[in-house]
């Protein structure tokens, strides 16, 4: 059964191409994760399909409406037929959890993922009381939307699913793959170009100094 990704916004168009290239396109060919671009304007009951209004209390700009949201969300529910532990429902947000590759490995172990990407002011907070799992936040700044946020969390979970990637060990030896590791400086051929060189020791063929030079040079 391929992990289910949906993607709830108001630009579905916007992700398409993202996931249509690449490594991502042969996992979807391999039926190892497939995706849903919901449009959450089909879901108001707004004659001119609005999904935000004016913040109650007063304030600047236009808030995500609940509504819309928690009719798009019951309809994924409605639909699935895994449990609801097997799903998790996340909201991209600024003051959601700092995301890192702890939270990657646990989000490939569900079947169902719901990321809702906001826009505008902000989204009522009754999204994230009531109906999102969890808030993430992939940094300290400020996007137009959660779309991108959504794509890096997705790109970053969709590796991690056995058979995307062409050899397993590449995840477990690269940056973050352990707490604070960072994964040694790579060099491809040619061995010098415009005067820059390609250390010795990894030209040496002495496979015990090129680990132990690999070694020296990451982070941990």
């Amino acid at each position: 059964m391929p992990m289910k990704i949906y993607f709830l916004t108001i630009f579905p168009k916007i992700l398409d191409s993202y996931f249509s290239e690449s490594i991502i396109k042969r996992a979807q060919e391999k039926g190892l994760v497939e995706f849903e671009f919901c449009d959450i304007r089909k879901f108001s009951t707004n004659k001119h399909k609005n999904v935000d209004a004016t913040p109650c209390g007063g304030g600047v700009g236009m808030v995500m409406q609940v509504e819309p949201i928690h009719r798009a969300v019951s309809e994924i529910i409605k639909k699935s037929t895994i449990e609801d532990k097997e799903r998790r429902i996340i909201l991209l947000s600024a003051k959601g959890k700092r995301y890192t590759q702890r939270n990657a490995e646990k989000l490939v172990k569900y079947k169902e993922l719901v990321f809702i990407c906001g826009r505008y002011e902000g989204v009522d907070e009754r999204v994230a009381e009531n109906i999102a799992d969890e808030e993430i936040s992939i940094g300290d700044f400020i996007l137009t939307g959660g779309e991108l946020s959504a794509s890096v969390i997705a790109d970053s979970v969709i590796r991690l699913i056995p058979g995307v990637l062409g050899n397993e060990l590449s995840f477990m030896y690269e940056s973050h793959s352990t707490d604070g590791y960072l994964e040694y400086p790579h060099y491809t051929k040619p061995e010098v170009y415009n005067e820059w060189s390609v250390p010795k020791v990894l030209l040496s063929g002495n496979h015990a100094e090129i680990k132990k030079w690999r070694k020296l040079n990451s982070k941990s």
